[in-house]
């Protein structure tokens, strides 16, 4: 069995989920797609240029089928529960369609899709967590664990809750246990997952509680988490990541636009005012924290007033760092039914304005961080070059160090940062 994975760390995290499922009903997992005679793709629908990829990659996956034809391929995920119909009437190589609430059934599809029928399970649930299936992960360093499922913010533009259903959260119990299995197997960095962790609910025990007991387990593990919606951002989450030393200083919390009118048309439940003071208390209460945001350019109805009001709010609180995009209609969703009246063009310059502007924020902000000393956990060797380290300070920030005998992938080092750029700090060891 083979698995692609594409889109977000949740999609990530459903990997290893389906993965542990079949290792347990007997499949071997390769690496190598040629030695597979399952190849499954695990999907991502969020934007259109995610969804025509995957058709992409399925035109190549053909020559999988021509060679021998009882390879079975199958679709996972977001665009499984979302594009179903389309995947099996008109991608006639797909055997399997399986969306993120059905993995448990995962080898029941696989079996029929070898005895030649269609495997179809997209159901969305109220109650799956798979919060008793063991992921499989390969040791490392870092691991991604979901601890909850689905949204229930039904922003205008967003496919999640039609793709991955209602919000349930697993037990705190549950999580803890799988962190402390990691601890003993190694592992160095967890993050918690949720479409919206800030709604994190088991029992009347909130994010907060649940991150607090992840932070316990073991402190030698660092604690991230993604994503936070900034309505349900308490003051509790922001105490309990300044208490924790190994809760790292770093939240992401998603703007998507500077103003209040885009942002009642998008139902994100917050006005720029609340967020703001957010952030400003985030700031009082976690000396050193950073930021990185989403943004959304060109939604429907965008004016240049409304594009400026972004930039000027991006200039205001400088994040360290932003996940910027033009905006893409998704069929379901309330905006599908606005009118998309932002000509590409524009969309396109506003978004290379955003972008511009963030990567001059971010060179700024990293300039000033020359020859301060940071403790990075080191991850693996640099894309660029084997001779260098990569590693991450807590506030999420990739730092290149030169290659040392005395330092391993896993360990925890202390930098001085001698160079940077907008999206790398270069440091030495002292």
């Amino acid at each position: 069995m083979y698995i692609e994975t594409y889109g977000c760390q949740m999609n990530l995290a459903d990997s290893e989920l389906v993965m542990g499922i079949l290792k347990k009903q007997g499949y071997e997992i390769t690496n190598e797609i040629d030695k597979a005679n399952v190849i499954l793709l695990n999907t991502c629908s969020v934007r259109e240029h995610a969804e025509e990829k995957i058709f992409h990659r399925l035109d190549h996956l053909k020559r999988f089928k021509r060679n021998n034809p009882t390879t079975v391929i199958g679709i996972l995920g977001c665009m499984a529960e979302r594009l179903r119909k389309n995947l099996i009437e008109e991608k006639k190589i797909v055997d399997v369609v399986v969306g993120p609430d059905e993995y448990r059934r995962l080898p029941e599809y696989l079996e029929l899709a070898f005895g030649g029928e269609k495997g179809i399970g997209v159901k969305l649930s109220r109650t799956e967590t798979y919060e008793d299936i063991e992921p499989y992960r390969e040791d490392g360093i870092s691991a991604w664990i979901a601890v909850m499922r689905g949204c229930d913010k039904f922003c205008s533009f967003c496919v999640v809750p039609f793709t991955r259903g209602r919000e349930r959260s697993r037990s705190l119990l549950s999580v803890v246990k799988e962190v402390e299995k990691l601890s003993e197997r190694g592992f160095k960095e967890v993050t918690l997952l949720g479409q919206n962790v800030n709604s994190y609910n088991d029992n009347g025990k909130d994010f907060a509680d649940l991150l607090a007991a992840v932070a316990s387990v073991d402190r030698n593990i660092r604690v991230r988490f993604t994503t936070s919606h900034p309505q349900d951002m308490s003051d509790k989450l922001l105490h309990t990541i300044a208490e924790h030393n190994n809760i790292c200083n770093y939240i992401h919390l998603p703007v998507q636009s500077g103003s209040n009118r885009i942002l009642e048309l998008m139902n994100r439940s917050y006005t720029i005012e609340h967020y703001l003071n957010l952030i400003e208390k985030a700031r009082k209460i976690i000396p050193g924290v950073s930021f990185s945001t989403d943004i959304i350019a060109g939604f429907p109805t965008e004016t240049e007033e409304d594009h400026q009001m972004t930039l000027d709010v991006m200039k205001e609180i400088r994040y360290d760092g932003a996940y910027m995009f033009k905006y893409s209609p998704r069929e379901g969703t309330k905006a599908y039914n606005m009118k998309d009246d932002v000509p590409e063009e524009i969309k396109i310059r506003r978004l290379n304005e955003i972008i511009e502007l963030q990567q001059k924020i971010s060179f700024e902000i990293n300039q000033q961080l020359i020859g301060s000393e940071e403790v990075i956990l080191v991850e693996g060797t640099s894309k660029k070059s084997d001779q260098f380290l990569s590693g991450r300070t807590d506030t999420n920030k990739v730092v290149i160090i030169p290659k040392k005998d005395n330092i391993n992938i896993g360990d925890y080092v202390k930098v001085r940062i001698i160079r940077a750029t907008s999206a790398t700090l270069f440091g030495e060891v002292n």
